[in-house]
């Protein structure tokens, strides 16, 4: 049985504003060893994978899993770099015997301690605000069960790009959300050549008056701002960030629409 608060949903409201990205906190590194305990990893397996990913040396005068082994472990991790921790976070998913549980509960961890990162088949990425994963989870399931394989990978990407450190690609992160529109836009209206600017204009009941002209403008920053920028024009990470959620809820709209 789960815990009260996931039973009753109380567990959500430990939900905090993101505050963290570039960096690992003490705290994160204590409780990432305990959840690697907790999914079936003892000091001495987790130590071997420990010692991969930072590429050092175990001690050879720890034999002892507890406290030797397990102290070296939580030292190890105490010491490393911030972004060497979520590499380890990576490899445990990778090769962990139940992922799912291990990714659930690191996830709850990063929500409810603000970080701004989530895993995903055992890969890190960028999390957004709640709204924004809420959409982004949906639009992909939109666009998979819609047959839309090509408008999801785009999305994927998009989230990937804005994933990126130490500097992310928000143009990238612009163009790949704007192509997943564009791909979803192409099947609704059944005109797989047009851009989505002239789709737009060709075919007036694709998105509702007045919201179509919202639409027209997001492509027309996309143009200027990702596909064809300028010098001292670069778009910010909150820009970036703002096209690809508000083309994941178009491209959601447009794949149930084409559905209904």
């Amino acid at each position: 049985m789960s815990d009260f608060s996931k039973r009753h949903g109380y567990h959500r409201l430990n939900e905090a504003e993101i505050t963290i990205r570039e960096d690992a906190p003490r705290q994160l590194r204590g409780v990432l060893v305990l959840l690697a305990y907790d999914a079936g990893y003892r000091p001495k397996t987790l130590r071997e994978l420990v010692c991969k990913v930072l590429k050092v040396s175990p001690e050879g005068d720890n034999w002892s899993e507890y406290p030797n082994i397990d102290t070296e472990v939580r030292n190890l991790l105490k010491e490393c770099a911030w972004y060497r921790v979520y590499d380890v976070i990576e490899a445990i998913a990778g090769q962990v015997p139940d992922p799912l549980k291990f990714e659930t509960e690191i996830n709850e961890y990063f929500a409810e301690q603000g970080i701004g990162w989530k895993l995903d088949e055992a890969a890190i990425t960028v999390r957004g605000p709640h709204t924004l994963e809420r959409s982004l989870t949906e639009t992909g399931d939109a666009l998979k069960d819609a047959g839309l394989p090509t408008a999801a990978n785009e999305l994927r990407e998009a989230v990937s790009d804005l994933s990126r450190r130490p500097t992310p690609d928000v143009t990238g992160a612009i163009q790949h959300a704007m192509a997943s529109l564009e791909c979803v836009a192409r099947s609704a209206c059944r005109d797989e050549k047009a851009t989505l600017g002239d789709i737009i204009k060709r075919h007036g009941n694709l998105i509702p008056r007045p919201l179509d002209e919202a639409i027209t403008k997001l492509w027309g920053f996309a143009s200027e701002n990702a596909r064809h920028i300028r010098e001292g024009r670069e778009p910010t990470y909150a820009e970036a960030e703002l096209v690809v959620s508000v083309a994941a809820a178009t491209g959601n709209y447009l794949a149930r629409k084409n559905e209904a």
